[in-house]
């Protein structure tokens, strides 16, 4: 990961790159529960950019929180799955 210093990115550049980064973050959720710092990490990106794309999943009910938040204040969060929800709500 490049770890120079560069211009925050504007909410646009940002909005216009939320469709990718959302299924880029589900597929490393998928895997295994993780905090923001952990996904930021793994995909090269600020933590404030992935803050604002999960924190957006989260909002649509995408993620959620995992238990409590570790010794730094960050919670894991983890993928929903919404077909397997909407098939137990039908289950009934």
């Amino acid at each position: 990961m490049n770890t120079a210093p560069t211009a925050p990115r504007s909410m646009l550049e940002l909005a216009q790159d939320e469709m990718i980064m959302k299924d880029r973050i589900a597929a490393v959720l998928r895997e295994k529960h993780r905090t923001i710092p952990e996904i930021a990490e793994i995909l090269g990106y600020p933590t404030n950019e992935i803050t604002v794309w999960l924190f957006g999943m989260r909002r649509y009910g995408e993620v959620e929180e995992v238990g409590r938040p570790d010794v730094d204040g960050y919670f894991k969060y983890e993928w929903k799955d919404k077909k397997a929800e909407e098939a137990a709500a039908e289950e009934n």
